[in-house]
Order: structure tokens, then sequence, then C-alpha cells
């Protein structure tokens, strides 16, 4: 099932430093709704799916988030590399880079570490792609605000595409949940879950 290709999905190629705006960046790694958060949900959330399909928009999209993850690292790890001391006090990256030196760790742009309280596992599938659906957009919001923040064209360009596919992921979701309520009792879909119950709840 797996397959991993040694390339990014998009290429990150950034010419200049600039800790500050990988300050921001990171939060795309390990912030509430980031993609590592993501990819965590939907790989879980797809084994109580009970249909086919569903499940299957879930794998390929949480691979996808990992592909995501990856990216946003290449981004923040070419914004961080061969900084002197000077560089590092200057833009303020020198507390996280106590205890991490310049490897890459999950960690929201405020400095909060990354928890799997970010991303919920219901195993409802009405509730679950509800969930996928607002995550999607709570990501492209995120990309949004990065994006007013970031001039370097280097840097915006792989962000674009990152927030175009949010959009995609999001439309996809939409899909999930309007076949998985086709599929359902229209009147006790919010009574019966599929992936559990054989008769509805009273």
């Amino acid at each position: 099932m797996w397959n991993y290709e040694k390339r990014l999905q998009y290429p990150v190629k950034i010419t200049h430093t600039n800790p500050k705006i990988a300050q921001v960046i990171i939060t795309q790694f390990g912030g509430p709704d980031g993609e590592l958060a993501a990819s965590m949900r939907y790989l879980s959330q797809r084994y109580s799916i009970p249909y086919k399909e569903v499940m299957g928009t879930l794998t390929d999209i949480g691979t996808e988030e990992l592909a995501h993850m990856e990216m946003i690292c290449a981004i923040v790890h070419q914004l961080t590399r061969n900084l002197s001391v000077e560089e590092l006090e200057r833009s303020g990256i020198d507390k996280y880079y106590v205890d991490h030196t310049l490897a890459l760790w999950p960690q929201a742009a405020s400095g909060a570490p990354w928890t799997a309280t970010y991303f919920q596992s219901k195993g409802d599938p009405i509730t679950d792609l509800h969930e996928d659906m607002a995550a999607e957009q709570k990501a492209r919001t995120t990309y949004d605000n990065i994006l007013r923040l970031v001039k370097d064209p280097e840097v915006c360009d792989p962000i674009r595409f990152l927030r175009e596919r949010e959009i995609v992921h999001y439309q996809r979701f939409g899909e999930c949940l309007r076949l998985t309520q086709e599929k359902l009792d229209s009147r006790n879909f919010y009574a019966v879950n599929p992936a559990f119950d054989s008769c509805p709840v009273k």
C-alpha cells in the first residue's frame, strides 16, 4: 500500500534564510491545525469507516498530509540552515536552538508542543467527516495568515500550493459526507452510527 518517492510533492528551493518566518511556518508542522495532526487524524479515522470509498479517501489524504509535513519541514530547514549565533539571538529562535539545535521538532508558532489532543477520531462517520472538513478550512486559514506575513516568493510559492491542496481536501471530504449520508437513512443518520449500530438509537 505504501509507496514513498524520494522527492517532495512540490519543490522547495529557498536561497535566503529567515528564522523569524521559520518560527511562524513551523506551526504547520506541529501546531493545532498543522500537517502532523491532519495525517494522524485521517489515518486513524479510516479504520472505523464502514464505506470503502470513504476509507480510501481518508487513506489518500492522510498519506498526502505526510508529504505536506515533509514540505513544511523542508521549508523550515532551509530558512534556518547555517545561522550564526548572532542571527539566532537577533531572530528570537535562540530559545528553540537551546532545546533542539536546529533539528525539526513539532510545535506551534507559540512554542506549544504538538499533542494528540489536536485531533479527534470519534468512530462515527458523520462526526469525523464534519471534523475533517473543519480541519481543512482551519489549515487553509492558517496558510492565509502565513501568506499575509511572508514576502519572499520562494517561500510563498510552496505555501500557496499547500493552501490549494487544503481546498481540494475540503471538497473531497464534502463528497465523502454526501456519499455517507446517501448510504444512510436520511431520517436517521444522526441516530445511527453505521460503524457500530445495527439499529437506531432510541
